[in-house]
């Protein structure tokens, strides 16, 4: 079977210069465009097509860049190590962000885009294969019952995207 993220063609925005390089190397089956800023993002995305994003949330103006990103009908994945908190999740995820990555997941990437890219060729946002991964370390890293002060989002979030 051809892996899903062959040939695709790939935004990775990050301001860290060390990321944008482990991701070109992860993400070797890919075609992969590489930005350090908002701004050449932006010029990014006027010029090309893109199968996927990956956009860093600090740093690059993440969030501006993923309602740009949604406005082109281009799937997002969210990927960060500072906003690593239970509303930046939310955020993103009431932002439109098919995923949201911790960096130290990094490793993994394809698995997170696999999942996303699959989603979307079925025709929905995100089979949440993604969630039900990281699911524990997000209950390990916020704490017991960090669901709880935004229990009707979390319930209507379980209740449409569990497997």
């Amino acid at each position: 079977m051809q892996n899903i993220l062959e040939n695709k063609k790939v935004l990775v925005v990050d301001d860290e210069p060390d990321i944008l390089e482990t991701l070109e190397e992860l993400l070797y089956m890919c075609s992969v465009d590489t930005a350090s800023t908002f701004e050449a993002a932006i010029d990014f995305l006027k010029a090309n097509t893109y199968d996927v994003a990956v956009l860093d949330i600090m740093g690059v103006k993440g969030y501006d860049l993923l309602e740009a990103t949604n406005r082109m009908n281009i799937p997002s994945l969210m990927l960060t190590a500072h906003a690593l908190t239970p509303d930046n999740l939310k955020q993103s995820i009431e932002k439109g962000a098919d995923a949201y990555v911790p960096k130290d997941k990094l490793a993994d990437i394809s698995i997170f885009l696999e999942d996303v890219l699959a989603a979307r060729e079925k025709g929905k946002k995100s089979n949440i294969k993604w969630f039900s991964l990281l699911e524990p370390m997000f209950d390990k890293l916020f704490g017991e019952g960090w669901k709880k002060t935004d229990k009707d989002f979390w319930n209507e979030f379980d209740k449409k995207h569990k497997l």
